[in-house]
């Protein structure tokens, strides 16, 4: 982003009838399942317009493309490129950059700001300037199957553009903070209120779990080439008498490879809000994630939903895992079936009072709340002090081009 040194840059806080616009960019359905975008960006309605670019879908038939967009019942509007079936790729991105200009032009004279998720959108994006640009980097996305080969490169452009860089876990954190002279973590948090519903006794089995027999050791999250399949087949054979119940949609996997055995139930997909009646169902937690690129910076949202939801849980060595729920023997880490195992009958045996007691302490001042007010201030803070200066031979963006704050 640029800024002409003989005027002063324009505030996105200026205080103007019209709520500052949100645009975000993200490679994730809005109504896929609940993550990181929804609970940051349902809150930020209170001070944004806020429109959430998704990627486009191809529709068979169709001559012209066209945006729609759905009002959520939070505020956000989801805006969903449809663009006829065969539209080449430069053509593809063509009318994504034509249906932004839109939206952008329908709010002219509106402070505004980009909020990328996938540096992949700058291919339609980038030729905008908005008042305020943020990165919330909440995966490597590089190191997802099926990674277009592009995305470093455009990774590399948004931090020269990006005014503030989040990251979504200490891992990333580590990998990015020297790619940008202004990244702050905001690792997962939770909406404490929904899952505590799950330690409600007497709350009613959903139908399809009802017939589980106890023990049951369950997950819920996208299944997908970050789980490691191999390792619950092993664990569930080793304990035939435990139960196992996965919850959520099978993406960029064949469903025919999952394992199946009498004692490995897969549900599929539930909603966010089904989710404390299932796990309440439940006597210990697994996140059996695959230790490899795709998990190496990973910092699970699920990790504190057991947790709130009062469910002991093992998990393996995800680094954002073992630091700091593992170090502070919130949750059990565990390398292999025989160990999973132990670790799952340690959790399972132990005295629940004390655990909890632990955990509703470390829990007592997280929350999206507050993740997203100190994200806010961090933004206001930007606007007020995003008055250009001259860079330095020292500066870490000298000679990018990109604006450099104080």
């Amino acid at each position: 982003m640029t800024a002409e040194n003989s005027a002063p840059a324009k505030n996105p806080w200026s205080g103007g009838k019209a709520r500052p616009l949100l645009v975000c960019f993200s490679h994730l359905r809005w109504n896929f399942v609940q993550q990181r975008p929804q609970h940051l960006l349902n809150r930020a309605v209170a001070d944004h317009l806020v429109i959430y670019f998704e990627e486009p879908v191809w529709e068979e038939g169709l001559e012209t493309a066209r945006l729609d967009i759905h009002a959520q019942p939070s505020g956000v509007r989801v805006a969903v490129p449809v663009l006829p079936a065969g539209l080449g790729g430069d053509q593809a991105i063509e009318a994504q950059r034509g249906m932004l200009d839109e939206v952008l032009d329908a709010h002219a004279g509106q402070e505004t700001i980009f909020w990328y998720y996938t540096p992949m959108a700058l291919q339609f994006a980038g030729h905008r300037e908005p008042d305020l640009c943020v990165y919330d980097c909440m995966d490597e996305l590089s190191a997802f199957r099926g990674a277009p080969p592009e995305l470093v490169a455009l990774e590399a452009r948004l931090f020269d553009l990006a005014d503030l860089v989040f990251a979504g876990g200490q891992s990333l954190y580590e990998a990015k903070r020297s790619r940008h002279p202004s990244v702050q973590v905001f690792p997962s948090s939770i909406d404490k209120a929904h899952f505590i519903r799950a330690r409600q006794p007497g709350r009613q089995d959903p139908a399809d779990q009802r017939d589980i027999p106890h023990p049951r050791i369950g997950f819920f999250g996208v299944i997908d080439e970050r789980m490691d399949t191999a390792l619950v087949a092993r664990v569930a054979a080793l304990r035939p008498e435990w139960h196992f119940v996965m919850l959520g949609p099978v993406v960029k996997i064949d469903p025919a490879s999952l394992p199946r055995l009498p004692n490995l139930h897969w549900l599929g997909s539930k909603s966010y809000q089904e989710l404390p009646a299932y796990l309440a169902g439940w006597d210990a937690g697994l996140m059996p994630f695959a230790l490899n690129e795709t998990t190496r910076y990973i910092s699970p949202t699920k990790t504190p939903e057991f947790l709130a939801a009062g469910i002991p849980l093992v998990s393996t060595a995800v680094r954002d895992v073992q630091r700091p729920y593992g170090a502070l023997s919130l949750v059990g880490i565990a390398a292999g079936e025989a160990a999973t195992v132990q670790a799952l009958e340690a959790a399972m045996s132990r005295p629940r009072g004390p655990w909890l007691a632990s955990v509703d302490r470390y829990l007592a001042d997280l929350s999206w709340d507050a993740t997203w007010g100190a994200m806010h201030q961090l933004m206001r803070q930007r606007a007020e002090r995003s008055l250009p200066m001259a860079v330095t031979a020292s500066d870490p963006a000298a000679g990018t081009g990109r604006r450099v704050h104080v």
